[in-house]
């Protein structure tokens, strides 16, 4: 009698399966309902302004007569043969190449110092990483004038004996300048990336290596290096992508010049839409950004596999 009475009490394959359609269900929609804000403020902030700009571009659009008329490629027509493009490209390419290669050469070698856990790391690792929480408008300001021909590099090189030269008012300095502060300025944040990724280093490796006969240099590029390779490829993207989109220290330092010696992309793009009110030319010149910045990422991923470990 017990068994036959539990036996009825229980759900039958039916009641289980719907039961668990309909669990399931509850589940699909609390899912999407955590993803749809993300959904919406992609579609609203990132897809629709994106088609919006491509859309642009393909017109004349001057503000102040109020006119707005489809001209086709006719921009990406005159982006081909305008001097003034050419040159912010240039000084793009010399922006990014100089910040890449310095921030993480310096950062991946600071990591390292501070991997050893000498005396004093906590406070040398303040020390370069406090001006990434620095308002970056500030920073720019304060190294503006420490940059002037009677600022205070100038003034210590005098101390020196050295006579400093204009360093912001002369081509062959100007972007060195501004790449250097760049580099102090987001240093800090790459460093502690790579500090981390080289913690995650199994010390067992290091200890076979020197077991067998290798020296510490051969144990980093050999056993170091492709552990933390993940880590170079997040933070080379990082900074590529970060340089191409340099405004601020452009901005405050040198308005662009001397000449058209720093005017970086972004900077030319805001001459042409905010000074110019060409904001169809403009619009034209931000796609092509996007496609420098989307193409050299992909070139970077589709590359992975052949450098980062775990990627084979």
């Amino acid at each position: 009698m017990t068994s036959t009475i539990d036996a009825g009490s229980r759900p039958g394959p039916g009641r289980r399966t719907a039961r668990r359609r309909r669990a399931g269900l509850g589940d699909a929609l609390t899912g999407y309902a955590f993803v749809t804000p993300q959904l919406l403020g992609s579609a609203f902030f990132v897809i629709g302004p994106l088609i919006a700009v491509v859309w642009y571009s393909l017109h004349d659009w001057n503000v102040l007569a109020g006119t707005f008329t489809f001209s086709g490629a006719e921009n990406y027509e005159r982006l081909l043969s305008d001097p003034s493009f050419v040159d912010s490209l240039q000084a793009t390419g010399i922006f990014s190449a100089g910040l890449v290669v310095l921030n993480v050469s310096l950062a991946l070698a600071l990591a390292v110092m501070l991997n050893q856990r000498l005396p004093g790391t906590t406070t040398f690792r303040t020390f370069f990483f406090s001006p990434v929480v620095v308002s970056l408008v500030a920073w720019t300001i304060v190294w503006g004038f420490l940059l002037q021909a009677d600022g205070g590099i100038n003034g210590f090189l005098a101390e020196l004996g050295v006579d400093g030269p204009n360093w912001l008012r002369r081509e062959d300095t100007a972007m060195l300048s501004v790449v250097i502060v760049q580099v102090f300025k987001n240093v800090g944040l790459n460093m502690v990336l790579f500090l981390a990724a080289l913690q995650g280093v199994p010390r067992e490796l290091r200890e076979a290596a020197r077991v067998d006969g290798a020296n510490a240099w051969r144990s980093f590029w050999k056993i170091t290096m492709p552990l933390i390779s993940p880590t170079i490829l997040l933070v080379s993207i990082l900074t590529i992508v970060g340089s191409l989109q340099v405004f601020a220290q452009i901005a405050v330092l040198t308005q662009g010049g001397p000449g058209t010696s720093t005017t970086v992309l972004v900077y030319y793009l805001y001459q042409q839409a905010f000074e110019f009110k060409e904001f169809g030319y403009a619009s034209a010149v931000s796609v092509v950004l996007f496609l420098i910045v989307a193409v050299l990422t992909l070139v970077q991923w589709q590359t992975r596999k052949r450098w980062v470990f775990h990627e084979n």
